[in-house]
């Protein structure tokens, strides 16, 4: 059997749903090898041989190396994401160990979406009253930038919640 390559689309704030996708990829036999935008490229193996786990995180060579000696390996980047799989027969493969670094991880997607939708939001005034009148453009994003704002900080209120209630 050869590669297949796909082409998915996911919201940066649906990143639960793209993992679990490239899990049940994995489940079905076929694993994750390169990544780019929207592209994802898998290899044959048997099916559940691995766990995929994907993070927001700044390129930092110690962290994967740290990931690698825990038997992950690292398949990739796409802008701030980084893509990571582990055999199964390791055991689970899980990047956050709790609470506080899953709210961490929001809080990164958080400040990601809150610069780049403020960015278009001032790009947007700003060009609303240049000739062209583009400027509703960028008012489009910044809504968009907001709504998946809006849904990190949803995700990142109810493990608060969670973790008074564990407290």
């Amino acid at each position: 059997m050869t590669n297949k390559t796909l082409y998915k689309w996911f919201w940066v704030w649906d990143f639960e749903k793209e993992e679990r996708w490239l899990n049940e990829m994995a489940q079905s036999g076929w694993a994750l090898c390169k990544v780019g935008p929207c592209i994802y490229t898998f290899e044959p193996c048997e099916p559940g041989d691995y766990f995929v786990r994907l993070e927001m995180h700044s390129p930092d060579a110690s962290y994967t190396a740290f990931l690698e000696e825990i038997g992950a390996e690292y398949i990739g980047r796409v802008f701030q994401w980084t893509y990571y799989r582990r055999k199964a027969e390791m055991g689970q493969f899980d990047i956050f160990s709790d609470i506080d670094s899953r709210i961490a991880h929001l809080d990164r997607i958080g400040r990601a979406l809150a610069i780049i939708g403020g960015a278009n939001l001032l790009i947007g005034f700003v060009n609303t009253f240049s000739p062209a009148h583009f400027g509703w453009v960028n008012l489009l994003c910044a809504t968009l930038l907001m709504y998946g704002l809006g849904r990190i900080h949803g995700k990142k209120e109810a493990l608060e919640k969670e973790k008074a209630w564990r407290e």
